[in-house]
């Protein structure tokens, strides 16, 4: 059987990073697709861990090559993802989860319709703000823009099927295991990974 596909989105500083890591080290049979993006490393980032980081070029040849299942521009920099690698792991059963924005979401949707979508809101745009300082990795200006493009992101939560708001970290990351756990139980998956089960004790 064919591996599900996961949506997780947010604002930059809403903690959907921290909220998939705690999801990945939860349940070994979900795979994070590792972004290709433009943008420079952050400090601590490694290379093919956080993301595949390539020059604007050779995002373009990818790009260009159809070898991007989406692509973004964000704050500047283009972020995509590897059709190949998600398809590829898919295959596999394993789920596959794409930690991407909302414009990449929405390009996912069109091309595999059956994507679950997550959506992560902080509790306030005054605790994102704090957020983003406390990381101090931007300058003010910076911080400022991501702030101002974060409301025009969250106008997009109607497009997505969950919306977890991040005011409490475990919590947060208990309703994001949860969806993942609910979804597997819907009846065309566990139809598709037990018929022979579900066959032999209904007598068919």
């Amino acid at each position: 059987m064919s591996g599900s596909l996961y949506i997780v989105s947010a604002p930059s500083g809403a903690g959907k990073t921290s909220l998939v890591s705690k999801l990945l080290a939860a349940d070994p049979l979900v795979k994070k697709s590792v972004s290709f993006t433009t943008r420079a490393p952050r400090p601590g980032e490694v290379d093919g861990q956080h993301y595949h980081f390539v020059s604007p070029e050779a995002f373009e040849h990818m790009r260009a090559g159809g070898e991007l299942l989406e692509s973004a521009l964000v704050h500047g920099n283009h972020y995509g993802t590897s059709r190949k690698t998600v398809e590829s792991v898919c295959a596999t059963g394993s789920d596959v989860l794409l930690e991407i924005d909302w414009q990449g979401a929405a390009q996912i949707r069109k091309l595999k319709p059956e994507a679950v979508a997550i959506f992560v809101l902080p509790p306030s745009i005054s605790a994102l703000e704090e957020r983003l300082r406390g990381r101090a990795q931007d300058s003010a200006e910076v911080i400022a823009r991501r702030v101002a493009a974060a409301r025009g992101e969250i106008a997009h939560v109607p497009e997505f099927e969950y919306v977890i708001i991040n005011d409490d970290f475990d919590r947060a990351a208990q309703d994001l295991i949860s969806i993942i756990r609910a979804e597997r139980l819907r009846l065309p998956r566990q139809l598709a990974r037990h018929t022979d089960l579900i066959d032999r004790i209904s007598g068919s």
